[in-house]
């Protein structure tokens, strides 16, 4: 079972999908959202969740002082679940503005759907089939939409090579959580 840790919907269960993802680990999102709470970077926050499955990093993200996130998620069965917990989180935590896109995040992140000061905080979470190649283009769309000092956090298997950070990003750290690696960028 997924939840939510911390904040005002913590202990919320959240809904996962049957097949297609990989939720994050409460172990990681718990180290995660320790480190983004010491840094201050979550309360009044902005959050863009690429690849967002169930929402479970945007959703601990709005839990703990998030005033914004944006949802993306292709995979249709997907979608719906994120939805779902969307609404459920929403319910804990009315003042924080949620918002699930049924796109890819190529195609979200080409659009103008971007708040007008950009985003403090994106995860990204792709599935295993998305090679290194799609996800440094993917990576290279970004800082035209991030804030100043904004954080990017990809999580991927351990054994995935480290993500090639474009212009405009970068790299701070990695951690490893037994067979999932988390890198941390920062938006110049």
């Amino acid at each position: 079972m997924t939840r939510i840790i911390a904040g005002a919907a913590g202990s919320l269960a959240l809904t996962v999908p049957d097949r297609g993802t990989r939720p994050t680990s409460d172990r990681v999102r718990e180290s995660l959202f320790g480190a983004l709470e010491a840094a201050d970077a979550v309360t009044g926050a902005t959050v863009l969740d690429l690849y967002a499955g169930s929402g479970a990093l945007a959703l601990e993200a709005v839990s703990r002082g998030a005033v914004r996130a944006d949802l993306v998620e292709k995979a249709a069965p997907a979608a719906q679940v994120a939805e779902r917990n969307a609404r459920v989180v929403g319910r804990a935590v009315p003042d924080a503005a949620i918002r699930v896109h049924r796109t890819s995040a190529d195609a979200f992140l080409a659009g103008p759907i971007a708040p007008a000061s950009g985003y403090d905080l994106v995860f990204l979470d792709p599935p295993y089939d998305v090679d290194d190649a799609a996800l440094a283009a993917t990576l290279a769309l970004l800082p035209p939409v991030l804030a100043a000092g904004a954080w990017v956090i990809v999580e991927r298997a351990a054994r995935s090579a480290e993500p090639q950070a474009p212009s405009g990003l970068v790299p701070l750290r990695s951690r490893r959580y037994g067979d999932t690696t988390l890198w941390w960028y920062e938006a110049e």
